[in-house]
């Protein structure tokens, strides 16, 4: 439609999602909070501040071209000599929890 606001652009939300992603942040409630106070996000968004709603469309209806720029970026690792592929360690570690002295 002509009227409203103009839509943001799916390469600042992917931005957004990949910052929560590395910040282990999956709430967009929180996501929305940070658009707003946190100098990092404010500057990676350019000072755009979409709302929860905005960012979880975003991820729900996008799920498979991020599964794309993630393998996209492995890729591109490899290509660079970053990773190798040919060893893989998974850390099965489990341990006790005593919070009493």
């Amino acid at each position: 439609a002509d009227t409203g606001r103009r839509p943001y652009h799916p390469g600042d939300l992917l931005k957004l999602y990949i910052y929560a992603y590395l910040n282990q942040t999956s709430s967009t409630r929180r996501l929305e909070k940070e658009c707003h106070r946190n100098l990092e996000v404010l500057w990676l968004m350019k000072q755009l501040a979409p709302d929860f709603k905005t960012i979880a469309d975003f991820r729900k209806d996008n799920g498979q071209a991020i599964r794309k720029v993630c393998r996209q970026f492995i890729v591109f690792c490899k290509q660079a000599g970053l990773v190798t592929g040919q060893l893989v360690a998974i850390d099965g570690s489990k341990f006790k929890a005593a919070a009493s002295k």
